[in-house]
Parts: C-alpha cells; structure tokens; sequence
C-alpha cells in the first residue's frame, strides 16, 4: 500500500482478512475520488444537503475582551450540527460508487454516528453503528437521532465501554460483511487509508477558512486552533496550511480532570508511540504496552490514541500541541454562550478554553481562528450535571 506513513507513523496493522477492503478503498481513492462526476456530486451534497460552505464568525465581545480578533469556524451549523457531516457523505458516496449496499461506524460522541445514519439515508444505504456503552447513556439524544434517521445502533460493554472499544467491534463486524459493507471510519487515525482519507475530506474546512480570511481581512491568519481527539477536525483545518509558515497551528487535547496520574486523552502530551487501531501512533499505554483508560468531559475526545498524521506535525514542530482540563472547557463553553449567543460541543470548548487562558500567546492586531467542531446541544445533560442545574443557568 502506497504513502501509508508520515515520516514513521502510520502503516496499516491489521489482520490480513482486513487488507482486501482496505486496499479497494484506496484503488477507490485513486481511480473514483478524483474524477469530475465524483466531485460535483460530492459537491453538490456538502453544499445543497449539508450546508456548506460555513460561515466565519467574528466574536467581537470576545475580541474586546482579550486584545485581538477572534473568529470562529462554524462547522456547528452543519446539518447533523458538527464537522462529521463532511466525511460521512463523502465516505457514503464513495462506497455507493464501490458498488457498497450498508455502511458499519463506530462514535463516541454520536455526532459521527448520526451523521453516518444520515448519510446512509440520504444515499438509500443501510447503517450499523457501535457505540460504548457509556457514551450511549451520556450522549442519549444522538442515539435517538440515530435510530430516527434508521440505523441499527449497537452498545458495546466491553472494555471502557467508549469510543477505542466501539471500533474494535466495528472493526470486527466489518471483516463479517465487507463484500457488500463499507466502514465508515470517523477520524483521521486507524489504518492507511483512512487517515489520508478523512483528511481529504476534512480539508475543506481548513479550505474555506482560509479563502474566507483573505476575503475578510486581506491576509492568513496568525493561528489557527482546534480541539484534537482522534484529530479530523484539527488535520481538516491545519492541513491547508501547512506550507504557510507565518500561520500558527494549535492543535488542544483533553486533560481530564488535570491531576497527576489521572485518566486523560492526551498522547500527544502524555503518552508514547505505539500501535492502536492498525496504525503507529502516540498512544496512552502502560509500561507493558497494554493501552490506558482515557477520559474527558467530551466524548468526542475521549481516546487514548490520535490520528499518526498529529504525531508526525508533532514531532516536526509544524504544529504545538497543548491540554485543557475538563473545568476550563466548562467555563470556556459559559464563556461562549453568554459573550457571543453560541453554543458550543465540549469538545470545541476545549480548543476554545486554550486560546482564553493564553491571550499573551497573541498581540494586538492577531487573528485567531478557533475551529467550532460541533454544536453544544448534546452536551446539555453532561453540562447540567457538571454544574449543577442551578449554576448551568446562572450568570458565569
């Protein structure tokens, strides 16, 4: 298989009754992705279907209050209500031209998952998604949606019961029914290709962002910020500019609850390479090279590993890698909502909290994108519960 690594992460570590599906989505990727019927129709569904292109948003109390322009990416009004929606159609549509009937995924934090369901429907294909058990009960409104949009969706009680254990079983379930089956990977990790995929995909936000930023002010921005779990978000924002040497580029893992020795999802900070999910990777493992728990408020972020194309920007020192505990993503999503009438997913609320914390990392002057990954109501019950119902709704 071709270009599967970035500088040494990556590769395709799987069974070898995976490689046939891998290696058809990646003929796939060469000889149906780049053709001009694929792309219009792509097109067609991420403008008409999903909403695109997003807008850029000007935060102006935000702006006043730290000293320099923030803006935010708003993936958050994405039909679906997050970024996902950007892979989902074009995996969908890909595998429909593969000759592929279903579609099999794995969420964490349901965003993906309904907007798998909602692809598939739209696509008139089937739906299979696996969920942790513990996301299933704390992001129960996305596993609604999911069943109304008419997949099949399937707690997973092993393990953690998150997201990491949710792909095994997809994973599994795909090696069953790969004749007639696509996995609809979610982020920018596991085997080649699917981070080069995803981020293929993903990289019209970054695109848009930074067209938009000309547009609005005449130049790139200073940098650029998004919340990294397994990483679409962030590659799909960061990898247009990559060769823009002036642009920062921030990428925010979660720290859980802060505390040493605490379960966290930040590899990138605090874990070492490894391989997880068929790719090498920084990964939260142990001394023995048996993977951590991880944990975060979000769980969208809630993974112990990252996609390989992180590690390797990482370790270039292309891109700074930084960690927001669970309490500052809380006050940052308050922040949000009571400075600028948004409602932002924890997950974003991380990325969102870092530049809040930091506002001398910037001069007056400074523009700063923030990639708004998804929209807030999911979390409605995890922030009520965090906070207390009675703080959720008192002035922050």
């Amino acid at each position: 298989m071709k270009n599967s690594y970035f500088g040494e992460f990556g590769g395709c570590f799987v069974p070898e009754l995976l490689m046939p599906p891998l290696m058809e989505v990646e003929a796939a990727m060469r000889d149906i992705y780049p053709t001009g019927a694929f792309q219009e129709e792509l097109n067609d569904l991420l403008h008409n279907y999903a909403g695109r292109a997003t807008p850029l948003t000007h935060c102006p109390t935000l702006s006043r209050e730290l000293g320099f322009d923030l803006w935010l990416k708003r993936e958050d009004l994405l039909h679906t209500g997050a970024h996902k929606v950007n892979n989902t159609l074009g995996q969908a549509l890909l595998a429909k031209h593969m000759g592929k009937t279903a579609l099999v995924a794995e969420t964490g934090a349901g965003q993906h998952g309904v907007a798998t369901a909602a692809a598939a429907a739209r696509l008139g294909m089937g739906c299979t998604v696996y969920m942790g058990a513990e996301d299933v009960e704390r992001q129960a409104p996305n596993v609604i949606r999911m069943k109304l949009l008419g997949a099949d969706v399937h707690p997973v009680e092993s393990g953690t019961r998150t997201l990491k254990d949710a792909i095994n079983e997809a994973l599994r379930a795909w090696i069953a029914c790969q004749k007639t089956t696509h996995y609809c990977f979610g982020t920018a990790a596991g085997p080649h290709p699917f981070p080069t995929l995803v981020r293929m995909l993903q990289s019209v936000i970054g695109k848009e962002t930074r067209a938009q930023m000309l547009e609005k002010t005449g130049r790139l921005p200073d940098a650029v910020v998004a919340c990294v779990g397994g990483g679409s978000n962030a590659i799909g924002m960061f990898h247009p500019f990559l060769e823009d040497h002036t642009v920062r580029i921030i990428g925010v893992e979660a720290a859980g609850e802060g505390m040493p020795g605490c379960f966290n999802s930040a590899p990138l900070n605090l874990g070492s390479p490894g391989v997880l999910h068929g790719a090498y990777s920084m990964l939260l493992q142990n001394s023995d090279g048996q993977v951590e728990p991880s944990h975060s408020i979000s769980a969208g972020l809630d993974y112990p590993g990252v996609g390989p194309e992180h590690s390797w920007l990482q370790k270039t020192g292309r891109a700074h890698y930084a960690m927001v505990k669970d309490t500052n993503a809380l006050e940052a999503f308050q922040r949000l909502c009571r400075a600028e009438g948004i409602l932002p997913a924890l997950e974003s609320s991380h990325a969102l909290a870092w530049v809040l914390q930091h506002p001398h990392a910037f001069k007056a002057g400074d523009q700063v994108v923030v990639n708004l990954s998804g929209r807030g109501d999911k979390d409605l019950g995890i922030v009520t519960k965090a906070l207390g119902r009675d703080a959720a709704a008192s002035e922050v």
